[in-house]
């Protein structure tokens, strides 16, 4: 097995990843209906009231921020899984039930994104997390990608097959094949080798454990940063349901198999991402400039091309750009995070990721509403470019430090294989280096 899929030699990585593709394909299917039912059946076209169902889907990630990562580190992340998972599964079955009996309406399907919502703040961090206990610290990069590779074939295959179904047989079905598939994760967590995991750190019950996260991350710049191309990125970027929804009806009169495809495009590109940073040693920073400037520049790109082809041949470039941004982003901060901290400092991440949505995606579907699908894509372009700024400035203020310092570095280092001693070691030369670099910005400013 080739070094892009070395973490599939491990059985409990293997079992896992298994069961979250079947999962992620069924919850995939169910977005696209969930969007597809919105637009065309529960409302004439209106894109804001897509934007404000995924602002309802995002926004509990940000309200519980609080006590989600708490929960990542303090309880066992298998059990939590379960329990998790399977009330996604029931939300999955009782929406489906609604539709199939012609009950639904706009303000139910709020109702259940809202819940889906809270569930899906509870299950990402812990899922997150989890992935550390998994396999071996050496492991963590390739692991973390090959999960976005896994989200991105089950990004793939899930809105083309719902593209089908919702022609074929309606949305309904749609919500209850997904409801069928969190078996399949529910399987693998039941049968994972639990002597196998890798011990963890569970963080006990004491006071102040919720501030303690927050003041580890506010005294890491390093994390601040990712942080802020983060919520740039997924407030007003990564709202593709608004966008390839819009121009598949909007703009180029096509169906729901249409719409479908498009989805796929956008995959293709993100799988393909997701590989590429499986092969990678770690994650660089100059990898996330990058990838945030290519994404401004394909979403700039998708929103003058002329024809529905021509538009999801570029999504392709799109799906891959921002992939890369992500999985350099999510192995950054899962590598540097102490382990007793991961939880909480992964939880903070998924905040700030989806939390945006609640604010961007009602504002990007007025704009599809208003000046049309287009100008909405160029709002993503604008992320891209504006990301990239920030991380391109903290880099050239990170290199001027370093040369005031006589070239020494003055971020922590990734250290992905060490022991307990390792792990002290690490901790000490990272709180060396930010009160550092904490010096040298005092001195400059």
């Amino acid at each position: 097995m080739s070094a892009m899929f070395r973490s599939l030699r491990l059985y409990n990585y293997r079992l896992w990843s298994a069961g979250a593709l079947v999962s992620n394909t069924g919850t995939w299917m169910q977005s696209t209906a969930q969007d597809w039912l919105v637009l065309t059946h529960l409302t004439d076209h209106d894109a804001t009231a897509v934007g404000i169902t995924m602002a309802l889907q995002f926004a509990p990630p940000i309200l519980l921020v609080p006590v989600t990562g708490l929960i990542a580190d303090r309880f066992d992340r298998r059990r939590m899984l379960m329990l998790t998972q399977a009330t996604m599964g029931l939300l999955g079955l009782a929406l489906g039930l609604l539709v199939l009996t012609d009950v639904a309406q706009l303000w139910m399907v709020w109702v259940f994104a809202l819940l889906l919502g809270t569930a899906n703040a509870i299950d990402a961090p812990i899922r997150q997390s989890f992935v550390s206990e998994l396999v071996p610290p050496g492991h963590l990069t390739n692991a973390v990608s090959l999960n976005s590779a896994s989200f991105n074939a089950a990004r793939l295959l899930g809105p083309a097959v719902a593209g089908v179904l919702i022609a074929g047989v309606g949305t309904g079905w749609v919500f209850l094949i997904n409801a069928a598939s969190f078996a399949a994760v529910l399987v693998s967590l039941r049968f994972i080798r639990v002597s196998q995991l890798e011990a963890k750190p569970r963080v006990s019950r004491a006071k102040g454990q919720i501030r303690e996260g927050f003041r580890y991350v506010r005294g890491r710049p390093d994390l601040l940063v990712i942080f802020a191309v983060i919520f740039v990125i997924g407030t007003f970027g990564l709202n593709f349901p608004i966008f390839t929804s819009t121009m598949a009806s909007v703009e180029f009169g096509v169906d729901a198999s249409g719409f479908g495809l498009l989805s796929s495009c956008i995959a293709v590109g993100s799988l393909a991402g997701a590989l590429l940073s499986a092969r990678r040693e770690r994650p660089r920073m100059r990898v996330l400039v990058l990838a945030a400037f290519a994404f401004g520049v394909t979403c700039t790109v998708a929103a003058l091309m002329p024809t529905y082809w021509s538009f999801a041949a570029v999504l392709v470039t799109v799906g891959l750009s921002s992939i890369t941004l992500m999985t350099t982003a999510n192995g950054s901060v899962q590598l540097s995070a102490a382990p007793e901290m991961r939880g909480r400092v992964m939880a903070l991440y998924m905040a700030i990721f989806t939390g945006g949505t609640p604010l961007g995606a009602p504002i990007v579907g007025w704009v599809a509403d208003t000046l049309g699908p287009r100008w909405a894509i160029g709002v993503g372009a604008s992320a891209g470019y504006v990301a990239g700024g920030l991380a391109l400035a903290w880099l050239i203020r990170r290199q001027h430090l370093r040369l005031r310092r006589g070239g020494s570095v003055l971020h922590p280092r990734f250290r992905v294989e060490h022991d307990g001693d390792g792990l002290r070691a690490q901790r000490e030369e990272t709180a060396e280096a930010m009160a550092a670099d904490e010096a040298a910005v005092r001195q400059t400013t």
